[in-house]
């Protein structure tokens, strides 16, 4: 890279100019090597004069240089331009691709028996940091730091936990999956599992991580202990491919459920020593050695179950019994009942609900869930046994995220995705109605709360570059310090996540 910063202005040829200039780091098939992929499916959330400013002036914290003195603003704009262009082809990463990106980096023998700190190591939380591509580790006792170390860049914001709460998986927009110690901030190993990854589910008996990616059009097993591969499915049916929007757990029936987005189909995944074989179609026997029509799938095989419209987002009810799915055109949702294998019911939602954000709460003997839109100014509340929209709550504007917790009766929503992107929406559970708006920081992007393990405390996102984790009281809703942190996303309380909490995502 200082070569090429000593280089003069480059020829205005573009794929020279990219070959000259872009594929040291970021590889010359744009599906990135030191630096992240360079592909429209991976710059998504990334707006074209945005980019230009960041190969004109760099990127802070990161290896990405100033270009603004050997590159015009044309060249800059050709090469910007390139890279939002998609490649000819399908890109491939396949088993030979994975294995030779994997990285054993500590090893477990090496790592302490005892926590070196004076605090809960069930009441950590995991912050991910945009802003400089950085996690914090905060002791949720204290409520300060404890480790802060570099990620690779872009990390989805849903850190995933071991089930005894000792590591954290990440994942990263193009297809990094890193698993890290909590007790010291020590990074145990990595894989690249795909070139655009969408999120990775760890196993309820912490055996597996299954990753669902956009591109390629597949889904990666890895064993947990070290990240090495043990599968790569191909997402396909029906002599079509998906896209995956979106893999889960679902730790009563030791399966992992798959949403796609470009097949109208469900997919359960058992992971069971002694789970039944998976079959799809006509099959003469489910005793093992007997059945017939059953294709070689290795371990992990797709129970397909198809759905009258494509499902981009899920949520489910306690029993994972039945998923809620929200349609496309987020005009409409249904709810599919795992075990009969069929939708059950419809649900009257409109305004793309986020329901990968919803949260449930018991109110006398029924259970509610609620959810913010995301392109409308409401909370819907739905019964979950009737499956009927009981309540919509109007709000500042669109939602992102929700949260809430079984000690406390409010349920915290942003407004993030609308002009009052610095309020904060408390609800009464018990009367379904907005009790307080806070602002505590006018002005600012505030969004994203995580209530630490009793749900005396929360934390609050400022997702600014010099941005803050603020902590509140979570009866007085006083905010009682702050974190310095760089555009804080996702953050998340092992504790909460581990025991499924009815008030976080999962």
């Amino acid at each position: 890279m200082t070569m090429l910063l000593a280089t003069p202005a480059l020829a205005t040829d573009v794929n020279r100019l990219y070959t000259e200039t872009c594929a040291a780091c970021h590889g010359a098939d744009r599906l990135g090597a030191i630096g992240p992929a360079l592909l429209p499916e991976n710059l998504g959330r990334l707006k074209q004069a945005e980019a230009e400013k960041v190969v004109a002036e760099g990127r802070d914290a990161t290896q990405m240089p100033a270009f603004k003195d050997q590159l015009s603003a044309d060249q800059i704009k050709a090469l910007v331009k390139l890279v939002y262009s998609p490649v000819p082809a399908l890109p491939l990463w396949g088993a030979e691709e994975i294995k030779a990106s994997h990285l054993e980096v500590t090893k477990a023998a090496d790592l302490p028996a005892k926590p070196p700190f004076k605090a809960d190591p069930l009441n950590l939380f995991t912050v991910v940091e945009g802003g400089d591509h950085h996690v914090s580790i905060v002791d949720g006792d204290h409520m300060k730091p404890l480790y802060r170390f570099q990620s690779r860049f872009a990390l989805h914001g849903g850190a995933k936990y071991s089930p005894d709460g000792r590591f954290v998986y990440f994942a990263s927009r193009d297809g990094w999956i890193s698993k890290v110690d909590m007790w010291t901030g020590k990074l145990m190993a990595e894989i690249r599992a795909g070139i655009n990854t969408r999120n990775v589910a760890v196993s309820d008996d912490g055996r597996f991580l299954m990753v669902g990616n956009v591109l390629p059009h597949t889904l990666v097993a890895l064993d947990a202990s070290d990240l090495s591969l043990m599968q790569v499915i191909p997402v396909e049916g029906d002599g079509k491919t998906s896209r995956v929007s979106a893999v889960y757990t679902a730790p009563p029936r030791h399966s992992f459920i798959v949403a796609l987005r470009d097949l109208e189909e469900i997919w359960e995944i058992p992971y069971a020593d002694d789970a039944a074989p998976v079959i799809n179609g006509l099959a003469h026997s489910r005793e093992k050695g007997l059945e017939e029509g059953i294709g070689p799938q290795g371990r992990f095989g797709a129970l397909r179950i198809r759905t009258p419209d494509y499902l981009d987002d899920f949520f489910f009810d306690p029993g994972y019994e039945r998923v809620m799915g929200a349609s496309r055109d987020g005009k409409k949702g249904m709810v599919v009942d795992l075990d009969l294998k069929r939708k059950v019911a419809d649900l009257d939602l409109g305004g793309m609900p986020h329901l990968g954000s919803g949260i449930v709460f018991k109110q006398g003997d029924r259970y509610l869930m609620a959810t913010p839109h995301l392109k409308e100014a409401m909370v819907s509340i739905i019964d979950m046994t009737t499956w009927e929209t009981v309540k919509r709550i109007p709000t500042l504007g669109p939602g992102f995220f929700m949260r809430g917790h079984e000690n406390s009766p409010y349920a915290w929503v942003d407004v993030s995705m609308g002009k009052e992107k610095d309020a904060m929406q408390i609800i009464d559970t018990r009367t379904l109605e907005i009790v307080k708006t806070i602002r505590p920081a006018p002005g600012k992007l505030t969004r994203h709360v995580e209530f630490n393990r009793d749900g005396s405390k929360l934390l609050l996102s400022l997702s600014e570059k010099d941005g803050a984790v603020m902590v509140l009281d979570a009866k007085t809703f006083a905010e009682e310090k702050r974190l310095p942190m760089s555009a804080p996303i996702g953050k998340y309380n092992v504790w909460n996540k581990i025991n499924y909490s009815s008030g976080t995502s999962h």
